[in-house]
């Protein structure tokens, strides 16, 4: 059994090695497809694998991908980013899997994807792709950008984790001006209006934004994708100043599936802006009992069930004058996160104004 790692690249000379590197040991072929490299990409590809194709960029990164799929020959086929790195514990994970690829022949393997970080390096931001396919399977990407494969068939799940550790370079506006384009040229499905809408957020398009994620909630679609949904349109009509609109935004989220830590944490947050602390005491105590949902394909964010709410429960009951649940809470901040900074700094005011005794 052969495992094929498929990328696509342009000016990635920067972290193309720190990615090969990390892949190696597990990979017994690398397909490597640029799109129109300027800077040494396509040498530093070349020290890697002979197979290195060239792709005329056309705005679709699925086509993109789908070709460099074509060029492969391994009986599994695995994507990655240039600015993706396999750390050496996970390195193990993986060369385990190609042995459960072996004996259980899946046709879709499921991987965790850490795309943000901690201070200490621990991901903060969690969620599932499709990231292993048998190649005999004949899948294929869809989508012009933010592209998946449709999953279908045998899947299975592994702990072995990707890191999406970026780059320096600037991505500008190449995403929003892609959909723009695209939105021009035919209707956009409701997955592609999420990211649409998304897209328009990071540019700070906020009432742009607020009606493509309004119109991807008035139809169907994927659920995960309009809890998330509703969590980026509470950001634009915040922006707007429209408390109550972002409130109904994120309320709206309970029609799709069970309530969600990093919702209940900014229902929080909008009862923090008023100083409504019991209010917002109530949602983040609520966020803490919420499960993980990363296996479904959230947008995961672990420090919403556990850092976060710990930490603002402190606030809020101080702020309310409730020195035992102020205490109480602190007190289990400290015993989970004792070098956190804001535990740190909490622990010493404490002390000096006699919450806590020496």
């Amino acid at each position: 059994m052969k495992v094929s790692l498929c990328m696509i690249v342009k000016n990635e000379e920067e972290v193309l090695s720190r990615c090969l590197d990390s892949v190696k040991a597990f990979t017994d072929e690398i397909v490597i497809v640029d799109t129109g490299s300027t800077d040494g990409t396509r040498k530093i590809a070349a020290d890697y694998t002979d197979r290195v194709f060239s792709f005329t960029w056309i705005d679709d990164f699925a086509a993109a991908r789908n070709y460099a799929f074509s060029q492969a020959t391994g009986d599994y086929l695995l994507w990655l980013d240039a600015d993706d790195f396999v750390s050496p514990d996970n390195a193990k994970k993986f060369l385990a899997l190609r042995e459960r690829l072996a004996d259980e022949q899946p046709d879709m393997v499921f991987l965790p994807y850490d795309t943000a970080f901690d201070a200490n390096g621990n991901p903060a931001s969690t969620f599932y792709r499709e990231r292993i396919v048998k190649r005999t399977a004949g899948f294929r990407f869809v989508g012009r950008v933010h592209e998946c494969i449709p999953p279908r068939g045998k899947i299975v799940f592994s702990e072995a984790r990707v890191r999406h550790l970026g780059s320096k370079k600037e991505r500008g506006a190449r995403n929003l001006n892609i959909y723009r384009k695209w939105a021009g040229e035919e209707a956009l499905g409701a997955r592609d209006l999420f990211y649409y809408g998304r897209e328009l957020y990071y540019h700070r398009l906020y009432v742009e934004a607020a009606a493509v994620l309004e119109n991807m909630l008035e139809g169907e679609g994927w659920y995960v994708n309009k809890i998330e949904a509703c969590r980026i349109l509470s950001y634009c009509r915040r922006e707007q100043k429209d408390w109550n609109g972002a409130l109904d935004a994120l309320t709206q989220s309970f029609r799709y599936g069970e309530p969600r830590a990093t919702i209940l944490c900014e229902i929080a947050r909008l009862y923090q802006e008023k100083e409504r602390w019991r209010e917002a005491a109530f949602w983040y105590e609520s966020a803490l009992l919420c499960r993980d949902h990363a296996a479904e394909g959230d947008f995961e964010e672990p420090v919403c069930r556990a850092l976060v709410p710990m930490l603002e429960l402190v606030c809020c009951y101080h702020a309310i004058g409730d020195r035992d649940r102020t205490k109480f809470w602190h007190e289990k901040t400290r015993k989970r996160f004792p070098d956190h900074p804001s535990v740190v700094y909490n622990e010493e005011f404490f002390r000096s104004t006699g919450l806590l005794t020496p």
